[in-house]
């Protein structure tokens, strides 16, 4: 099984991987939990440069990511299923699809071009969306904002409409869920959405 997290930063999409996974081990089930950009040496420095103090046009965010999502495949997602693991990431290919594809304007289809070899074809099984208004969601972020998380409320409300048009067209594979309601909640819906463990 290989589920993935999606949201504006805030949304609480890191506190159900970590509920999920808690869940999963101890239910008795391997457990790989991971996060994109990141979870490899390389994919974590590309994570610094992203969202670091260096400027980068979308092309070059999109390769970026792409470049870490190409070595999450090949160093952890990839041995995890073949060692029939459960993987639960925390972002991944849609968040390239939102930020970048949608909210920058570059196009889901090129987006996802660019990205179905990287990933080698490999999708999750099922995408949680948590839902949030920006607003809210900027009042939960850290209180030291990402390079993307600076570009200020109006690109917020952009990424916010890009996931809920993102599950629009997913609708076989992306969950949209009330990222408003607390977080035990959620985690008792993403459970009951799973097959094997409602």
């Amino acid at each position: 099984m290989f589920v993935t997290f999606e949201g504006l930063d805030g949304s609480g999409k890191t506190t159900q991987v970590e509920l999920l996974r808690a869940y999963l081990e101890e239910a008795g089930r391997d457990v790989v939990a991971t996060r994109e950009p990141g979870g490899t040496e390389l994919g974590e420095k590309v994570r610094e440069l992203l969202l670091g103090e260096t400027e980068a046009s979308p092309w070059a965010e999109a390769a970026l990511f792409a470049a870490a999502q190409t070595e999450l495949i090949a160093s952890v997602i990839g041995p995890a299923l073949e060692s029939s693991a459960n993987i639960v990431c925390d972002r991944y290919l849609d968040s390239s699809l939102t930020y970048q594809g949608i909210a920058r304007g570059l196009s889901v289809d090129q987006v996802l071009a660019l990205n179905v070899n990287a990933i080698r074809g490999i999708l999750p099984d099922v995408t949680f969306l948590l839902t949030l208004d920006a607003e809210e969601a900027a009042r939960r972020s850290s209180d030291s904002p990402d390079r993307i998380e600076r570009e200020g409320m109006e690109f917020r409300r952009a990424v916010e409409s890009a996931y809920r048009e993102l599950a629009a067209i997913f609708p076989q594979r992306v969950v949209a869920l009330d990222g408003a309601r607390p977080p035990e909640q959620i985690a008792e819906e993403v459970r009951a959405r799973l097959p094997g463990l409602s």
